[in-house]
């Protein structure tokens, strides 16, 4: 596994760069063949949030699910350290689902033994919508009528569904399928 580091605001010194790769590398020992983790180190400039001034986010490619986390902390090295206790959380909680999956029985019988309301996510509502397609302005302009940080529409240039996002910064993104 390679680990990439990226930093934004800020640089780090070899021995961060180590500390980096070995505590990533230590977290993935749940899987034999984890995927490059991508490591993005951001310095905070808003005096604000110095509490929380450096922002740590790791992605990784594991049993073909794509596992990422984040954390914010005073120092780089504590960021790291509970991003790297969040990456192992969501790894073992990934392979615990990959056992149970493996030894359930395909087909479930009726008369099968009820599963704990932990084990699978309640999905408690669905909602149906008819989608016209419109332009990224247009789904900006409705993202801020609803006052949601999401939207899912249409796109009329490249006619794929797609997800109009706003991101922490204020800017948004913008989600399509390849």
């Amino acid at each position: 596994m390679q680990v990439r580091l990226h930093t934004r605001n800020v640089s780090v010194d070899e021995r961060f760069r180590e500390m980096v790769t070995s505590k990533v590398g230590n977290a993935t020992r749940f899987f034999d063949n984890v995927g490059d983790a991508d490591v993005e180190v951001n310095e905070e400039q808003n005096p604000r949030r110095s509490q929380e001034r450096f922002r740590i986010e790791v992605t990784a490619l594991a049993a073909g699910q794509t596992v990422r986390v984040e954390s914010a902390a005073v120092s780089p090295e504590a960021a790291l350290d509970q991003a790297v206790d969040k990456l192992e959380q969501q790894l073992r909680r990934l392979k615990t689902r990959l056992i149970q999956r493996s030894r359930q029985p395909k087909t479930p019988l009726p008369s099968a033994v009820p599963t704990d309301a932990d084990d699978e996510p309640e999905i408690v509502r669905v909602k149906q919508f008819i989608m016209k397609p419109m332009n990224t302005e247009e789904a900006v302009l409705q993202l801020e009528m609803l006052g949601h940080d999401f939207f899912f529409f249409r796109n009329a240039e490249s006619d794929l569904p797609s997800v109009l996002y706003r991101r922490r910064d204020g800017a948004y993104g913008l989600i399509e399928p390849a």
